[in-house]
């Protein structure tokens, strides 16, 4: 019976049905997972991915949230028909327990591992963590179920976007200030260094030749000067070649060039100086020069024209240096004639005056060995003054101080006329001529001796004196008068002068005293006769300066790098003196320089023989020298020392004294006495 068997077949095919359906049952996890992992995964993130811009774009634009609402929705009921049952509740119950899922709930919930705090700083990270803070405030803040009409929601995201505005505009000023205040920084730090750069550079010469100057900046511009002087060498050299090569036109268009410039340029020194022809006669010169280049031009042979002018030039400086040595000599021994017209009236006025008001008073102090003693020698009426004035007025105490004056008998009535007339206050003075000292002749004396011997009237009176100035300087300095007067030999015989007296200060006349000299009197001299200041430096001012170490007598008795020591101020121990006999030994030496081959003629070279080994040296605090010719003395030693010496041809009386080195000595000056105004003294 067919019908019941397929009745049971098919009861039994549905009990079979039934079992298979169990046992797909029991498999479905499996699947669920396999189809969760590669259809549902891939799609969930799509759905979220456009979920999480939906719910950026909520911030962004309102109008936009009604369609991402919708597109959520429709999202999710494609999910549903998609997914199984169980796993579309999975996912609705895990968004209801978490909210929706978006990419800022992963940027906000990021695993440490995610992490990159290194890669900002730390100032970024909290103006970023701030922002956040602000935006995840704002969106939780927001309800989920939100309508493109709602006013309220509107506002807020109107909040939202100022805020984050403020907060990128606070970031740029930062961003800017930062910038700004680098940039100043980085200024400074190079004006800095410019600075420092500039006081390294000499500044000196610039004015002169900066190439950035202006012409008419400068005072003392002397470009075009210069200029016209080089046309007139190279017009030189040109016409040279030109007539040695028959070119006589251009030769004379060369002479007459350098004719009309040499007029031009005249002695000017500046541009400010030149005629105002000038720019027409450089135009002129400069075209004659051009031809002359394209006739002339030969290097070699310009180059030996240029080379026997240089010579040319070199001995002419040479002749004019020998001709400014003779003059400036010749200047040193002469007197102004101010000074003779005051030593002329004073004397005029001297010798009318009674015999009995010829005398000057405290004479009594002349031999009294406790009181300080200034010996002084000197023909200058003016110069004696001023180292009397000076000494006094810097005197502790001037009333112990006493002054011999020795002078020759052409300006002995002056000196004792000044002195009479000017007293130096409580001090003592007196006045001596030299021709008056019987003892002193030619029988003791070796330099008067000598001196009227036919050999030195030959040297120092011959008939056939040169005839040119260059020749005439030789050994000019030596024919010097005063090397002929016996008051620059008198201080070899200071204690025949003063017997009485156990220590004296010996004075030139061409110092300024600047501080009180009685200090003098108690330095130790050790058992020497002179004291003075040394004048040796590493290589200069020693014995082989001075003296003719060839000659046998000096080489065997005398160091030829002994230190130098210097007349001008010197304290001699008259006691000490007598008994080493220094005149004895003096004489000796000037005997044998008869003929003048020891050493030249002066005091300084016999005076380093004979008190050799006897002088000792004083602080050079006490005597500063050089001011008669040396101009880059300190300005503090100067001021310190106790005398000043304007040793050297510039004396402070003359027109050729160093400017900066004179008020040191006209201050001791009464320009308003009136002989000195008489006579036309003027500073």
């Amino acid at each position: 019976m067919p019908t019941p068997r397929q009745r049971h077949t098919s009861t039994s095919g549905g009990g079979g049905g039934g079992r298979r359906a169990a046992s797909g049952s029991a498999m479905l996890p499996p699947v669920v997972v396999l189809v969760f992992l590669f259809v549902v995964a891939p799609s969930l993130f799509f759905v979220v991915r456009n979920d999480g811009r939906a719910h950026a774009h909520v911030h962004v634009a309102s109008d936009r949230k009604g369609k991402n609402g919708n597109q959520e929705a429709a999202a999710m009921k494609n999910l549903k028909s998609i997914l199984p049952k169980e796993v579309f509740d999975a996912i609705t119950a895990s968004q209801q327990e978490s909210g929706t899922l978006s990419v800022d709930f992963f940027r906000n919930h990021a695993s440490p591992s995610w992490k990159t705090d290194d890669l900002v700083t730390e100032k970024s990270m909290d103006v970023n963590d701030n922002a956040k803070a602000e935006n995840s405030l704002l969106e939780h803040s927001v309800p989920t179920n939100r309508s493109p009409k709602d006013p309220d929601e509107h506002q807020v995201d109107k909040a939202a976007k100022v805020a984050r505005r403020k907060l990128r505009e606070k970031r740029r000023e930062k961003r800017a200030m930062d910038l700004v205040h680098k940039d100043d920084e980085a200024r400074i730090k190079l004006e800095n260094a410019a600075i420092e750069r500039s006081k390294a550079v000499d500044s000196a010469v610039l004015g002169k030749y900066s190439i950035w100057r202006k012409e008419n900046e400068n005072e003392n511009s002397d470009s075009t000067v210069r200029l016209m002087r080089d046309q007139i060498i190279m017009a030189r050299v040109y016409s040279t070649l030109a007539k040695s090569k028959n070119k006589n036109d251009l030769y004379q268009k060369l002479q007459t060039r350098i004719r009309e410039s040499q007029r031009a340029v005249g002695e000017a020194n500046a541009d400010a100086d030149l005629h105002h022809s000038a720019p027409e006669k450089i135009r002129a010169m400069g075209q004659v020069l051009s031809k002359a280049r394209e006739e002339l031009y030969d290097c070699t042979a310009i180059t030996q024209r240029i080379r026997a002018m240089l010579q040319s030039a070199d001995e002419q400086v040479r002749s004019l240096k020998k001709q400014s040595t003779f003059l400036s000599q010749l200047a040193a021994k002469t007197i102004p004639n101010s000074i003779h017209c005051l030593s002329m009236r004073l004397t005029i006025d001297y010798y009318i005056l009674p015999l009995e008001e010829r005398k000057f008073p405290r004479s009594e102090n002349l031999e009294n060995p406790n009181l300080y003693h200034y010996a002084l020698f000197s023909d200058n009426v003016l110069a004696a003054s001023v180292v009397v004035n000076s000494t006094i007025m810097n005197a502790k105490e001037p009333e112990k101080h006493v002054f011999h004056l020795v002078t020759d008998k052409l300006n002995f009535g002056a000196m004792n006329m000044w002195f009479l007339l000017n007293p130096p206050g409580k001090a003592t003075i007196h006045v001596e001529n030299v021709d008056e000292f019987k003892w002193l002749n030619s029988s003791y004396c070796p330099v008067l001796r000598q001196l009227e011997s036919a050999a030195m009237k030959e040297y120092y009176f011959k008939a056939d004196r040169p005839t040119t100035l260059s020749a005439g300087s030789s050994n000019l300095k030596y024919r010097n008068p005063k090397y002929l007067s016996m008051l620059n030999h008198l201080r070899f015989y200071l204690p025949e002068v003063y017997p009485k007296l156990d220590k004296i200060l010996f004075l030139d006349d061409d110092i300024v005293v600047q501080k009180d000299l009685t200090g003098l009197w108690d330095v130790d001299l050790n058992g020497k006769v002179n004291g003075a200041v040394e004048t040796c430096g590493e290589s200069f001012h020693r014995f082989d300066k001075y003296l003719n170490f060839s000659n046998p007598h000096i080489a065997r008795n005398f160091d030829p790098n002994a230190c130098g020591w210097a007349y001008g101020m010197n304290i001699f121990d008259l006691r000490e003196w007598k008994k080493k006999d220094i005149t004895g030994i003096y004489h000796k030496w000037q005997n044998m320089n008869e003929d003048r081959v020891l050493w030249k003629l002066g005091t300084l070279p016999p005076g380093l023989l004979t008190f050799y080994k006897l002088t000792h040296p004083l602080d050079k605090s006490w005597h500063v020298l050089g001011l008669g010719y040396n101009p880059s003395i300190d300005r503090s030693e100067i001021d310190n020392a106790a005398v000043v010496h304007y040793n050297g041809n510039m004396k402070p009386w003359l027109e050729l004294a160093m400017t900066k080195y004179r008020p040191y000595w006209t201050k001791y000056i009464k320009y308003d006495h009136p002989y000195i105004r008489g006579c036309n003294l003027s500073e």
